[in-house]
This record gives structure tokens, C-alpha cells and sequence, in this order.
């Protein structure tokens, strides 16, 4: 058999696979996000109601592992050019303080209705998240990064399950009547996704750093001096390890994205190790890359398709003119075809996919002119 050569990085030192699996990522964030008829989907892109998990459940965490994968690719790169620990914390810092300031402003969208704005969120967990990463990254090693996401997961599992909630008692994991729906109740000020609690809320982010460590520890083994024959072996191995050990845990404490349960960070960064070995054998050992050139496309600006999809959506869906009776574009669009006789679900997600189409144009553009928005 012939020996399998070691893949060249993409520019800039990245991994193509790794930009794909950002690009696959992000589509999948866009078009679960954009229903055209929101109470007419299909279970696979609805996220799971409380425990279980669907399909759409690992969007959101595999974006968090590939955080953690990225810090790693991207500052030991900064540290091999001989930048300072000092400029790295700097950038990396005014870089999470604008992530989450974008955050809480999508929130009052598309209103601008400051009065309501929602604190917590995917941007700000984001941004939490990669600090962190960076930190650890800066000041330890992987060894203790894999000791301190054992620590987390196995605390959080004890905190939620140990604590007592007041009014309710220990042990309590049902929505709203949780521990952490208390604490956010009590800390978080402005609006929540849930009313009375939040998913991106305050002790759920704990676990969520987790995810972003176990990407850190994928990072570690692929900037290893080991032949990609092995990277790809460890990477799938620990992968099925991961989601076995998540399944068994699912027994005392469920898998439920809502809480980011610890058996949700062992469950999902499983398969994220799995598709990333996976990627990295297809794209960057195989070389086979020309059926994703889309998912390049949106990997390499990521988080700006992101706010083009807030940005779009923000445009099309609200009613304007009269927040109740105005004009919609998305209600228009979907009176037009609804009387075709196509299903609503098809209806529903044949939105989805010209919308995430939609968004690929400015994204498109920006990658053709060689522009790479660092958030």
C-alpha cells in the first residue's frame, strides 16, 4: 500500500477540512434557523423539544468544537512567528468584546428595540467560549485542558443534579424549574430566549467551554508531528469513545441541548471528532475538495454569513409598516405558494435552502475578492 503523504495546510497554515467542516456547519445553522412556515418542519431540522437529540442539535455545538480546533491551528501559528503572549491576549479580547457587543445588538432586530434586548446567545456564548479557549491555550498544556473539561463536565453533572433548586428540590432537570434556569432568573437582566430562562445561559456556558476544549484537544493531535494515518485513527477512535461514553451517561443525566448536559459535550464532540477525521481524510490526505468549494466559501467567512443570514432574515420576515398588520416579504412569498398544493413542510424548507442560497451571494463575492472579515 502506498504511504499516505502528509497534507499540505490551506492558506494562512488553515486546514481545507477544517474550513469545510465551518462551512457545512454554518449552511446548516442558516437553513434550521430559516423555516419558511416555523411550525411546519420536518423533525430533523427541529431541534430536540427537551431531552433527546436531533440532527439540528449538533449545529451549534460542532461550531463551538471548531472554535477550539481553529484557537489551536491559528495561535500556535502566531506563536511559531514569534507574536507576543501580550498582543494575542489583546487581540483576542477586543475580538470577544466585539463578538458579544454584535450579539446583544442582533437582539433588539429588527426594531432596534433596545428596551428589549436579550443578553445571552450564540454570538456571546461564541465569544466566551473562544476566550477561554485562548487562555487555556496561552498558559497550559493539553494535558491539563483534558483534566479541566473532565472537571467541568463531571462538576456541572454534580452542581445540576446535587444542588437543590428552591421551590423545588434536588434533582430537578425539567424546563424552567432547574438550577439553571434559577440562576439565570436571578443574574441575567433584560429579556431571555424562554422567558423565565435561557439556553445560553449563565451555568449552561460552563459545559460549553467543554466543547470548545475537547476541539482543542482535536487541534492538538492534528498540528502533531504524528503521520496523518494516525491523527485520523486517534481522531475517530477518541470520536466513537466519546459517543459511546455519552450514551451511558445519557442513563443519569440526559442528553438535552437546552442545559448543554454533559453527556450533550461528550455526544456531540464525538461526532464532530468523527466528521472532522473523516474530512481530514476525504480533503486533506485524499485531496478530493472540489464538491465542497461552496462549503469553503462560507467556512472562510464564517461568522459574516452568519449576520448576513441575522441581516436578511431581520428584512424579510417582519411585518413592516405595522408590526401586525404590515407588509411581509416571507408571508407573501409563502401565500404564493402555498395554494401550488405542495406540502407545507416542502414549502418550509424549500425557503430554507434559497435563503441559505441567498446568503451565499454576498459571501460569495467576498471570497472572490480574496476579503477575509475577521470578527
Amino acid at each position: 500500500m502506498n504511504e499516505i503523504q502528509q497534507p499540505a495546510p490551506a492558506r494562512s497554515g488553515r486546514l481545507l477540512s477544517l474550513d469545510i467542516f465551518r462551512g457545512i456547519t454554518i449552511a446548516g445553522m442558516i437553513t434550521v434557523n430559516n423555516p419558511g412556515i416555523e411550525d411546519r418542519v420536518y423533525a430533523p431540522l427541529e431541534h430536540a423539544v427537551w431531552n433527546g437529540f436531533t440532527p439540528t442539535d449538533l449545529v451549534f455545538p460542532s461550531f463551538i468544537f471548531i472554535v477550539g480546533v481553529s484557537v489551536v491551528l491559528s495561535y500556535s501559528g502566531q506563536s511559531a512567528k514569534g507574536v507576543s503572549r501580550r498582543n494575542m491576549l489583546r487581540k483576542t479580547m477586543r475580538r470577544a468584546i466585539f463578538l458579544f457587543i454584535i450579539g446583544v445588538f442582533l437582539s433588539t432586530l429588527p426594531y432596534f428595540d433596545f428596551a428589549n434586548y436579550r443578553i445571552p446567545g450564540v454570538f456571546q456564548r461564541i465569544a466566551i467560549v473562544y476566550t477561554a479557549c485562548v487562555l487555556l491555550f496561552l498558559y497550559t498544556g493539553w494535558k491539563a485542558q483534558a483534566r479541566l473539561a473532565a472537571v467541568l463536565l463531571i462538576g456541572y453533572w454534580l452542581v445540576m443534579t446535587l444542588v437543590p433548586v428552591p421551590g423545588y428540590g434536588h434533582s430537578i432537570l425539567e424546563p424552567g424549574k432547574n438550577l439553571a434556569a434559577w440562576l439565570d432568573a436571578i443574574v441575567i437582566p433584560g429579556r431571555m430566549w424562554q422567558g423565565t430562562w435561557d439556553p445560553e445561559g449563565v451555568l449552561s456556558t460552563i459545559p460549553a467551554i467543554a466543547s470548545g476544549i475537547c476541539g482543542m484537544l482535536a487541534g492538538q493531535l492534528l498540528i502533531s508531528k504524528r503521520s496523518p494515518e494516525r491523527k485520523i485513527i486517534g481522531l475517530f477512535l477518541a470520536g466513537f469513545l466519546l459517543y459511546i461514553l455519552s450514551n451511558g451517561w445519557d442513563w443519569f443525566f440526559p442528553i438535552n441541548k437546552n442545559l448543554w448536559t454533559s453527556s450533550f459535550v461528550l455526544h456531540t464532540a464525538g461526532l464532530d471528532a468523527m466528521i472532522l477525521a473523516s474530512l481530514y481524510f476525504i480533503v486533506d490526505v485524499l485531496g478530493y475538495k472540489k464538491w465542497a468549494k461552496w462549503a469553503i466559501v462560507f467556512g472562510s467567512n464564517a461568522l459574516t454569513a452568519y449576520l448576513v443570514a441575522e441581516v436578511f432574515d431581520d428584512l424579510l420576515r417582519p411585518r413592516w409598516g405595522d408590526r401586525h398588520t404590515g407588509f411581509s416579504v416571507l408571508e407573501w412569498i409563502m401565500g404564493k405558494m402555498l395554494p401550488t398544493g405542495l406540502p407545507p413542510e416542502i414549502i418550509s424548507l424549500l425557503w430554507a435552502i434559497a435563503f441559505c442560497c441567498l446568503c451565499f451571494i454576498p459571501v460569495y463575492i467576498l471570497y472572490r475578492k480574496k476579503i477575509f472579515v475577521k470578527i
